[in-house]
């Protein structure tokens, strides 16, 4: 699955004009998180390695990248997500900010996703 997302993520930045779009690391990332619930979102701001808590979630941003020809394009972030008690990993992997749907969270109550990074 890493390797199929490797994969679109470098098909995207060679669709954009370029062999291959060259990416850096940020110091962290801005998320937001929905619960489906009561319909309340709240932003998780994370340097890179820092773990966050949203509801019964812990997040962990491994780090987040941006192209470096367009800081305000597309941002994408590593992110493990898992279960506060069990410590069951829920989601681990690559998810894009302009796409979270390509690689989304899969949980009844909560929906995460990268708004940007911080740079």
């Amino acid at each position: 699955m890493r390797a199929l997302w490797l994969g679109l993520v470098l098909c995207l930045g060679a669709g954009a004009g370029t062999a291959q779009e060259v990416a850096t690391v940020a110091q962290g990332a801005l998320l937001r998180g929905l619960d489906k619930i009561n319909g309340v979102a709240q932003d998780l701001d994370l340097a890179n390695g820092q773990s966050g808590v949203y509801g019964s979630l812990d997040v962990v941003l491994g780090e987040c990248r941006y192209p470096v020809d367009d800081p305000a394009g597309d941002a994408f972030a590593y992110l493990t997500i898992s279960e506060q008690g069990s410590g069951a990993v829920i989601f681990s992997g690559w998810m894009l900010a302009s796409s979270p749907a390509l690689n989304a969270l899969e949980h009844p109550r909560y929906d995460i996703w990268v708004l940007r990074c911080k740079i």
